[in-house]
């Protein structure tokens, strides 16, 4: 799963051992050499998944990591996109590999929390990849606050969501016992690392945003890929700001 050029087993473990934000810090030179990165693949179905949808003037990625979601909206935005990140080290990473360009939206980087993102309403389209494991339940709902706030009514929070895997399934029992550990570690050492595979279930999700005045649409990814049952092995959830 890591190539030679990624982090090494005592990276990992000093990483594991330090708060979430100074993990990244810690990580980014090398995150987009681990398989943490969200794929190709996905960011690809996102992008054709949302063309149509368009077009959207501003873009904000929230919780940017590296950037890799600021391709996405490159693509799709014909003003201005802006990446933002609470870890210094995954912004500097992110500078480095998205340098500006000639042409295109004018990008933007900026160092803040999500759960209190210091924009006014000035967006037409928000995404996310990856994150939501950072955050627990209980702070969804605040999260989601704020990215409505930052978009203009009739703006879009986009993010991608995988179904959860079959019961009894390698990748159940991975997550499964993944979760379990982070809780452990997180009951014997501070600062905690926050981090769960199980805490984002659909259901959960819809009912938050919709509390929080948005309107929600799960058109699937088709270009991933079906499961035996015939349902989408991933969606992209559309939510509108009312």
């Amino acid at each position: 799963m890591f190539t030679e050029q990624g982090p090494t087993v005592r990276e990992l473990a000093v990483q594991a051992l330090s708060s979430t934000e100074r993990g990244y810090d810690l990580l980014a030179p090398k995150f987009d050499r681990t398989p943490y990165r969200t794929p190709d693949r996905v960011l690809d179905a996102v992008t054709r998944a949302l063309a149509p949808l368009g077009p959207f003037a501003a873009g904000l990625d929230v919780c940017c990591g590296t950037g890799a979601g600021m391709d996405v909206l490159r693509t799709v935005c014909r003003e201005h996109v802006t990446g933002v990140d609470f870890s210094a080290g995954m912004l500097a990473r992110a500078r480095t590999v998205h340098p500006p360009a000639g042409d295109g939206p004018a990008v933007h980087w900026v160092r803040a929390d999500a759960r209190a993102l210091p924009f006014r309403p000035s967006f037409d389209l928000a995404l996310s990849f990856g994150a939501f494991g950072h955050f627990l339940p209980r702070e969804r709902p605040g999260l989601f606050a704020e990215v409505h706030g930052a978009l203009r009514p009739g703006g879009l929070f986009a993010f991608p969501i995988g179904a959860p895997p079959p019961v009894g399934s390698r990748a159940y029992w991975s997550f499964l016992g993944f979760d379990a550990a982070m809780r452990v570690r997180n009951a014997l050492w501070h600062p905690e690392f926050i981090m769960y595979y199980r805490t984002f279930r659909l259901p959960d999700v819809l009912d938050d945003l919709t509390r929080t005045g948005f309107a929600v649409r799960l058109p699937p990814l088709a270009e991933l890929g079906w499961r035996p049952d015939g349902s989408p092995r991933a969606r992209l959830v559309v939510a509108a700001r009312k």
